[in-house]
């Protein structure tokens, strides 16, 4: 390491950083759902500022698909709400942690009604905030982050506090003021002021730069006014906001420190674009305040907002093109919409679709309100009857989506959609898509089913499963997709024992019970067609198989393929290094290293067959591969070849009987 410094004359010298490189490995365990919510980021617009993030196209005005990652159930109640919509995102996304996954992407979906179409902005809860206006008396209006009608409860409260700000008043004039030097006043903040007499007035700062005070002899913050406040100040104070927000459901926010003008760094509209989750400002061609200030009084009184309204739950319309961008091309710099907008995110190795479409309504719907009767056989006095209980209003049903396997060309036009899903993912070739075998079907229907896919990059899971939640104010037994159980049961394996192990032979949590209870022969059948089927046992509902849907047999096991991609991910990411280095024997003898290393780990974990490293991985990176020819085009060629393990499926056990009567079993 010495070499690389250039000594000079005898002293002490820095040694440079010598950068660490070592491969390691990568997450496998993160799965996107993608589906239909109450609640969510969805439509999220762009607002034309310097601080807001900017559109990826020019001329974005919203971007309709929006993935976000959560941790926890908790925290995709907090954004998504729970159960109380139609679709199944929410239990799949429950049986996802309660299963052990720890990291998921969600996207919501709501319909597109087109390029400039009006309502692609309705359905989204608004009010004005009463109390404060913008110059010229323009009101000032707040929105609900996302659609639906849980916009409708919310509520805004602003209040102001005001501290007082120490200057100098025999420097202050009716524009400016002088400050110690290290005081926090930003550009953009509001003064109240008292003059000569008590009148108090409000100034925002136009700017606040140090200057030097010849006749104190120190450096001084000198504030200045945005305009003339009429007398010298006797008094000054610091006046900041204070927004709280309650959407009605237990959710609340309090943003503090607020600024009241655009110029200030914690400006409302700004803090509320970057904190909130509940509220965005409501910038329209008639409502714009985003780059405003507030106009208050002296008072300072505190002021909320109207009764929020216009959100709407617009669930039957939507259909499932909402969920496939068939505009958007592998390559595009901008991610699509629906699944597409998944193209970017480098994390997730799973993809679950729970809502593509909807082959019942979560719950049939009951009349639960009966007629009461208080007629006997004798005659007695009318006994006036307590008003009967108010009937819920039903959830909306996915109209739009709702699509029935039994009918055959309905069935068609799933298998069309789950196929979009299979080429989407064979696009990106660094995630798996887990499908779901269409409910409903007997055994000769999902083996003709099965024939239209052909991948490494899906999985299938049969059949649909029964569960039952606690925290569902339908206190009923859902039938829910059985690939989000399937994806909880991937990433716990992928935590506790590493990608090289079969995500199978694993008991479910959570589950009720299977909504198809297969016999001995359809199980063999199934499982030799690649369908990963779930099993009623004695013990629960076990996972009883991990395979793709590959007709290859090198990738039929689900663990290879997943290996395999965790393989590209680290090769591909972690050795961007390479690029502009000098290409030589030096630095073929590092990746060789680098990469055997690496190899040897995944050997040591089990991860590859033989006895030996020599027949369970090789790296090539010499000048036979990298000749001259190559070397002077610029480019650097290594092969790796790895021999993965398969996991065990079958124990076959050999029953003999001897001549004098005795059995041997052997295996």
């Amino acid at each position: 390491m010495t070499e690389r410094l250039r000594l000079g004359a005898p002293g002490v010298y820095e040694l440079p950083d010598v950068p660490l490189r070592v491969l390691t490995g990568e997450r496998m365990d993160v799965c996107a759902f993608v589906g239909v919510a109450p609640r969510g980021p969805a439509r999220k617009p762009f607002f034309h500022e310097p601080w807001a993030p900017a559109p990826c196209a020019e001329g974005q005005p919203v971007q309709r698909s929006v993935p976000v990652v959560v941790e926890s159930w908790s925290a995709y109640q907090r954004l998504f709400g729970g159960f109380e919509g139609p679709g199944l995102l929410p239990y799949s996304v429950a049986s996802f942690f309660e299963n052990g996954g720890r990291r998921a992407y969600v996207v919501r979906i709501v319909h597109d009604y087109g390029s400039g179409n009006p309502s692609n902005d309705a359905g989204v809860a608004r009010a004005r905030l009463m109390g404060v206006t913008l110059p010229g008396g323009v009101p000032l209006w707040l929105r609900a982050r996302n659609e639906g009608t849980w916009g409708n409860k919310l509520s805004a409260r602003m209040s102001f506090s005001a501290r007082p700000l120490a200057f100098d008043p025999g420097t202050a004039t009716a524009t400016s003021l002088a400050l110690a030097r290290d005081t926090e006043l930003p550009a953009g903040s509001l003064l109240r002021l008292t003059l000569a007499g008590g009148t108090q007035v409000l100034s925002f700062v136009a700017d606040a730069r140090n200057e030097w005070d010849p006749e104190s002899g120190v450096t001084v913050l000198r504030a200045t006014l945005a305009s003339s406040v009429g007398g010298v100040p006797e008094l000054a104070e610091i006046v900041e906001g204070l927004l709280t927000v309650d959407d009605g459901d237990g959710r609340t926010e309090r943003l503090e420190r607020l600024g009241l003008a655009s110029s200030h760094p914690r400006w409302l509209a700004r803090a509320l674009v970057e904190q909130s989750e509940l509220l965005y400002p409501d910038e329209r061609p008639d409502k714009v305040w985003v780059d405003q200030e507030l106009v208050l009084t002296p008072a300072l009184a505190p002021c909320g907002t109207e009764p929020f309204t216009g959100g709407e739950d617009r669930y039957p319309e939507i259909i499932p093109e909402d969920f496939i961008d068939t505009g958007w091309t592998p390559g595009d710099e901008c991610p699509g919409d629906g699944v597409q907008s998944l193209a970017d995110t480098a994390e997730i190795a799973l993809l679950v679709v729970p809502d593509l479409y909807s082959p019942e309504p979560l719950v049939a719907v009951e009349d639960v309100v009966s007629p009461v009767s208080l007629a006997g056989a004798e005659f007695a006095p009318c006994v006036p009857l307590a008003p009967a209980p108010e009937q819920a209003a039903p959830v909306p049903e996915l109209k739009g989506l709702q699509l029935n396997p039994e009918l055959p060309a309905e069935l068609d036009t799933i298998i069309a959609l789950q196929q979009e899903l299979v080429t989407f993912a064979e696009q990106c070739q660094s995630f798996i898509v887990l499908l779901d075998v269409p409910p409903r079907l007997n055994t000769r229907r999902v083996l003709a089913w099965r024939t239209k896919f052909a991948s490494a990059f899906a999985a299938a899971y049969s059949p649909w499963l029964m569960v039952t939640r606690r925290d569902d104010q339908r206190d009923a037994i859902i039938r829910v997709n059985p690939s989000a159980v399937a994806a909880g049961i991937i990433a716990r394996r992928e935590l506790e024992s590493g990608v090289q192990y079969g995500p199978a032979n694993v008991l479910a949590e959570g589950v009720v019970d299977v909504t198809d209870r297969l016999a001995s022969a359809q199980h063999d059948t199934l499982h030799q067609a690649s369908i990963n089927v779930f099993l009623r046992e004695r013990d629960g509902i076990r996972l009883t198989a991990a395979r793709t849907l590959s007709l290859d047999p090198n990738y039929r096991q689900l663990s290879v393929r997943r290996l395999m991609t965790l393989l590209c991910r680290v090769l591909e990411r972690q050795m961007q290094w390479v690029v502009f280095e000098p290409n030589n024997g030096r630095l073929r003898g590092e990746v060789r290293q680098l990469l055997r290393t690496y190899l040897r780990q995944l050997f040591l974990a089990n991860a590859f067959q033989g006895a030996r490293e020599e027949e369970a991985f090789f790296v090539r990176c010499d000048e036979t591969l990298n000749s001259r020819q190559v070397v002077d085009s610029g480019r650097l060629i290594a092969e790796v070849g790895v021999a993965p393990a398969e996991p065990l499926e079958f124990l076959v056990l050999q029953i003999a009987r001897e001549g004098d009567g005795t059995l041997r079993v052997g295996g």
